[in-house]
């Protein structure tokens, strides 16, 4: 198991949230402080107290979860099920997966897929951390997730060998789909997950996906102007 620590210097706890993607600071893990925690420590702390971590450069990142955030994420695992039930192409893991995207990060996406073209003796890694980059990571969005922490993800798995990304938004109910860092296709409200080469076949529409979430509340009224 790699363990070296990162070379993460940083002048004050602004500079390490910059670093970070302008993330909150409550999602800094303390405990081994920033900068110098290692992949036994991310084991360690992963999924305890109910707290999933990610390792960047050395430092201990929760995972910003929520209720909602959660429901998606198994919804969309529920029809990748289906749909590998019926086309053997590959297996998926959950938001609790670690996948060691590059020498000094370690990613729990929301979802992942891998091809058995990733792995042709079609067997399911036995590490802990998963050296197995995904050819599909899906990052569903939280409150406590940043623009910049997206663009920082999205450079690390392709960088790593993802071949397709897709972001979806629980607020707007849209998504986003990347080919590549820079590489986007937006899909509206009604739009649809399409597989493309990564799980050919595959499209969900976003209608179907959202299906059992209460309709959006719509923007609110202007107040009306008092009559003089």
């Amino acid at each position: 198991m790699a363990s070296a620590k990162a070379e993460f210097v940083f002048e004050d706890v602004g500079e390490l949230l910059k670093r970070l993607g302008n993330i909150p600071a409550g999602r800094v893990c303390m405990n081994p402080l920033p900068g110098t925690a290692t992949e036994r420590d991310l084991l360690r702390m992963h999924g305890r107290p109910r707290k999933l971590y990610e390792l960047v450069d050395g430092t201990l990142v929760e995972k910003g979860m929520g209720h909602k955030d959660s429901v998606l994420s198994f919804e969309l695992g529920k029809w990748l099920g289906i749909f590998l039930q019926q086309h053997d192409l590959g297996y998926c893991t959950t938001a609790d997966d670690l996948v060691r995207v590059n020498a000094k990060r370690v990613r729990g996406p929301d979802l992942t897929f891998v091809s058995w073209k990733s792995r042709p003796e079609r067997t399911i890694p036995q590490e802990q951390i998963s050296k197995q980059v995904p050819d599909l990571a899906v990052e569903v969005l939280s409150p406590g997730n940043t623009r910049k922490e997206m663009r920082i993800k999205l450079k690390e798995y392709f960088g790593g060998g993802v071949k397709l990304v897709w972001i979806i938004d629980p607020k707007t109910r849209t998504a986003e789909a990347y080919t590549a860092p820079d590489a986007k296709t937006a899909v509206p409200a009604d739009g649809a997950l399409d597989g493309g080469d990564v799980l050919p076949g595959f499209r969900l529409p976003l209608a179907q996906l959202f299906a059992r979430f209460p309709a959006p509340t719509s923007a609110k009224k202007p107040s009306k102007r008092k009559k003089k």
